[in-house]
């Protein structure tokens, strides 16, 4: 391939305690490559806590942890198949920590003075990061100039390296100041997760490339659904617009809810237009009751059931949903006791149990008396698109969430998603067809909704 420049690299990775100045410490591994970009899978030495001295070169790392980021054979991680995965420090002796921890490497490159070298950040880290490279601070994805850093997704970001002083090996001690959101704390979270990469610069911008159609393949589908959602609700208004005189409001704000629920993946993997807290507010706190609300009333319409309490059933639950959703939020009230979030986040599954049960009565109910044409059609529909609305539960269930074609994870969700635009389409043009030419004879309009 044309970016395989063939450059003798010889990385001594050191993770010796002591000054540059000093003696260079026994490398702990040595790579002879013929090629031109190489993974820093480690050894790294790790610490927990924040101290921009930790920083500079000459600080002395040797007390601290040994952590090596080399990851098993076909190893990804389990949203859009990135390769090269490896667990987070949960998995590594720090469970249930969140906060900040550094990592620090010593790297020797036997390379020529006029050849550039650069570093591609690690693709995937909980939460944010910044990298400094000879006590030099580089960038990062992050803000950390605030008590709190805002954290934006990790994104591929490729560093430049400071060219040589002088002829002979160059050496470079890297350290990421790494910060994880209470939010990303799991069995598996914490910190860096896939390994940076250093190598000439050619060969890591053809590197960024890759990195970044990876990124791309793994949420062009979150993009595209949405567009799809858009449309449909666009073509429920012109249904509206026929003066059918009948309720298709919920339909059309059930299909942008869902619209938004989807469109939020791409705005934060792509860009920075949202922070972590921000992405986590708007799907997990606002969007999702919404959504479950919306498309409660939308199949409650859809199939003429006549049931004027219910609206005021799913608005209390959609209202509570949101308010203890918000309380469980672990940067929600910090101060606040454990035990009430515990007890929010409990009430939120038993919400979410109250949403699937009057759910699937609905659609019972649509089904058993035939309330609207194509009933069955039309809770097949229903049942699809519950599957997306409703992943936590499938996933406790034990049912499989994604699936990695072509190494490209796609869910669950987004196979339900296809096929339901598919169908409602034909669902809503059959019921445009059926108003316009009950128009066109004079006989009032009946399409099953109230």
């Amino acid at each position: 391939m044309h970016w395989r420049v063939r450059v003798a690299l010889c990385l001594l990775l050191c993770v010796g305690a002591g000054p540059l100045a000093s003696a260079a410490p026994s490398p702990s591994m040595t790579l002879h490559l013929d090629e031109s970009t190489v993974p820093l899978n480690g050894p790294w030495r790790f610490h927990t806590g924040d101290d921009l001295r930790w920083a500079a070169p000459d600080f002395d790392d040797g007390a601290w942890e040994v952590v090596d980021l080399t990851p098993e054979p076909g190893a990804h991680d389990g949203d859009v198949g990135l390769p090269g995965y490896v667990a987070g420090w949960s998995q590594r002796g720090h469970a249930g920590y969140s906060g900040y921890a550094w990592y620090r490497m010593v790297v020797a490159v036997d390379a020529g003075q006029d050849i550039a070298l650069a570093l591609a950040g690690p693709t995937y880290v909980d939460s944010t990061y910044d990298v400094y490279v000879d006590g030099k601070l580089l960038g990062g994805p992050g803000v950390f100039t605030g008590p709190t850093p805002t954290a934006h997704s990790v994104r591929p970001t490729v560093f430049p390296l400071p060219a040589a002083a002088s002829a002979g090996a160059r050496r470079h001690v890297i350290a990421f100041r790494v910060w994880m959101d209470a939010g990303d704390a799991g069995d598996d979270g914490g910190g860096i997760h896939i390994a940076p990469t250093m190598g000439t610069a050619t060969g890591i911008d053809a590197l960024h490339r890759v990195q970044w159609l990876r990124t791309f393949n793994g949420y062009v589908v979150d993009l595209v659904e949405p567009i799809a959602f858009v449309l449909l609700a666009v073509l429920v208004f012109a249904l509206m617009a026929c003066r059918t005189g009948q309720a298709y409001h919920w339909l059309a704000i059930a299909l942008l809810a869902l619209a938004l629920l989807r469109i939020n993946q791409v705005l934060y993997a792509w860009t920075d237009l949202q922070s972590l807290r921000g992405y986590d507010i708007a799907v997990n706190v606002v969007l999702k009751p919404l959504a479950l609300a919306a498309w409660t009333l939308a199949w409650r319409d859809w199939f003429g059931l006549r049931h004027p309490r219910l609206a005021w059933a799913v608005g209390l639950l959609a209202g509570l949903y949101l308010v203890l959703a918000l309380v469980g939020r672990p940067w929600f009230m910090p101060g606040a006791a454990a035990g009430v979030r515990v007890a929010a986040n409990g009430a939120v599954e038993v919400l979410r149990l109250a949403f699937v049960v009057l759910y699937l009565w609905i659609v019972a109910q649509g089904v058993l008396r035939r309330a609207a044409p194509s009933a069955v059609t039309s809770a097949l529909a229903a049942l699809l698109v519950g599957v997306g609305l409703f992943a936590t539960e499938l996933n406790k269930l034990g049912i499989p969430g994604i699936w990695f074609p072509y190494g490209v994870g796609v869910s669950r969700g987004q196979y339900a998603y296809a096929a339901f635009v598919v169908l409602l389409f034909g669902l809503v043009l059959g019921r445009w067809v059926v108003a316009a030419r009950a128009r066109r004879a004079g006989h009032p309009v009946q399409v099953g909704m109230r």
